[in-house]
């Protein structure tokens, strides 16, 4: 039978049949022995066969081909990777300006593995009701860096409600993962979007400005206009993964179409001569935060071999 993965749990994965039916799977052992090597050999979002073998007991035998998925390095050490979610039309990164801060080398981590498995990306700033007047003008000035590079973002609030009815619009009718730190209020902008998944939502940290996790594990939830939101565990970090060196540059939009002016084809815009990225970054028409984390991610693949000239 062919189903749907809307959830995984510490003991399994909750698949929607074809006929609507949703059984509780286990994954036979032979899937851990196929070099896959993740945490989770199953994603939500992953089309799969299950096979029922009786006493409310069924197994995935097989995964479908993924569309595309997100994918970060694992914090388990043992595994190497993580699948976030599958098969997605889109992903939206929850981000804030304070309380907490989102780093934006975390934002520029997650967009470039984005790019890289061909996920569309929306920036969602949430909370902007409660910054000051500092707080907003960074908020519009991060806008503004990611609306030039050519991301979409949208502004909300789901205390007010304010962007709401513009993050419907976004979602509807499509498959998109949900993402973020812990505290940036994913779980909130889910109630505000669909009121009757009543999903537990937690408070920030006093002592670290941190968010605590109140989703353990990711689950799949269908909007009344149709399509579905895909809720994630609260990241801190997002290790990059399987990125080749020469590939990295291809994943900044606004560093790739610079890149075509620099005089050498394999240029790595750390300190070559006549490289069309650096010089741009000289006259800030690419950003340094941006090439700050393009830097970070080729120091991920070669340890720190090789150091930029600027």
């Amino acid at each position: 039978m062919r189903g749907l993965v809307t959830k995984n749990t510490g003991s399994g994965y909750w698949v929607r049949l074809n006929n609507e039916k949703t059984l509780l799977c286990k994954v036979k052992g032979n899937f851990r022995l196929k070099g896959i090597r993740t945490t989770n050999p199953v994603a939500v979002g992953d089309f799969v066969e299950v096979e029922e073998v009786g006493n409310d007991v069924a197994y995935i035998t097989k995964i479908e081909e993924r569309k595309n998925y997100i994918i970060r390095k694992a914090s388990n050490l043992s595994k190497e990777s993580h699948i976030l979610a599958s098969n997605l039309s889109q992903t939206l990164l929850v981000v804030t300006i304070a309380h907490p801060q989102t780093n934006l080398v975390f934002i520029d981590r997650f967009l470039a593995t984005a790019e890289a498995y061909r996920v569309p990306a929306i920036l969602v700033f949430n909370k902007v009701d409660v910054y000051d007047e500092e707080e907003r003008e960074l908020l519009d000035a991060v806008i503004n860096l990611y609306q030039t590079i050519g991301y979409k973002c949208v502004k909300v609030s789901a205390i007010t409600g304010e962007g709401i009815d513009e993050l419907r619009g976004e979602l509807e009718g499509k498959t998109t993962l949900l993402s973020g730190n812990s505290g940036v209020g994913k779980s909130s902008l889910i109630n505000a979007i669909i009121p009757e998944a009543n999903l537990r939502t937690g408070d920030i940290s006093s002592s670290h400005g941190t968010g605590m996790h109140t989703t353990t594990f990711s689950e799949m939830f269908d909007l009344p206009t149709g399509g579905a939101v895909i809720d994630t565990p609260g990241i801190k970090g997002f290790g990059t993964i399987d990125f080749k060196e020469a590939e990295v540059s291809h994943y900044f939009p606004e560093i790739f179409r610079t890149s075509v002016d620099c005089r050498f084809n394999d240029c790595t815009h750390r300190n070559e001569p006549g490289c069309a990225v650096l010089k741009a970054i000289e006259e800030q028409t690419i950003s340094q935060s941006r090439y700050a984390s393009y830097l970070s991610i080729l120091e991920d693949i070669t340890g720190g071999k090789y150091r930029t000239g600027m």
